[in-house]
C-alpha cells in the first residue's frame, strides 16, 4: 500500500503524445527513468480508435504489477468503430513498468495518459522551503492549480 504525500508528486506529463497501437506496432512498454528514490506511475486516461479502423473488436490489455507484486495482464477496453470507438478510463493508475498491448483487432488506436513521478525518500529541505503554502492549507499537489477562495 502506497501513501503519496502531497509534496511527493513531482510532475505530471502527458506521455508524448500517447502511444498508437496497430497490427504493425501491437504493444508499447512504459518504463520511466530509473533513478533512486523516484517511483514512476502511468495514469491511463483514454483509449480511442483512429481513422481507418475496421469493423472489428479491438481488445486492449495492460500488463503491470498488482498490489502483491505479481505481474498480471488484464483487458481494459474492447473497442468497436460502430458502437464504442472511445473509452475514458478516468484515473487508472499503474506503477511502471506497464505494457499496453493490442490483444485482438488491428487498430489503429491511441492510448493517452499522464506520467506521474513520486518521491520515495524523505522530503528535501529545498522542497520544504519552496512549498510553504501547502503546509498552510494541506491541499494535495495532485489536484489542478489551486484557486484561492475568500472566506466570509
Amino acid at each position: 500500500s502506497r501513501m503519496m504525500h502531497p509534496k511527493s508528486l513531482c510532475c505530471g506529463l502527458i506521455f508524448s503524445p500517447g502511444c498508437e497501437l496497430s497490427s504493425k506496432v501491437p504493444f508499447y512498454t512504459f518504463q520511466g527513468d530509473e533513478e533512486e528514490d523516484l517511483e514512476h506511475f502511468l495514469e491511463l486516461r483514454t483509449v480511442c480508435l483512429g481513422e481507418g479502423a475496421k469493423e472489428e473488436n479491438n481488445v486492449v490489455e495492460v500488463t503491470a504489477m498488482n498490489h502483491q507484486g505479481k505481474t498480471i495482464s488484464v483487458p481494459i477496453a474492447n473497442l468497436h468503430i460502430k458502437c464504442l470507438p472511445m473509452v475514458s478510463l478516468g484515473e487508472f493508475e499503474l506503477k511502471a513498468p506497464v505494457t499496453i498491448r493490442l490483444k485482438a483487432g488491428t487498430g489503429p488506436l491511441t492510448v493517452s495518459g499522464l506520467h506521474l513521478i513520486a518521491s520515495q525518500g524523505e522530503e528535501s529541505d529545498l522542497s520544504d522551503e519552496d512549498e510553504d503554502e501547502d503546509d498552510e492549507d494541506d491541499v494535495p499537489a495532485i489536484k489542478p492549480a489551486k484557486k484561492k477562495q475568500r472566506q466570509q
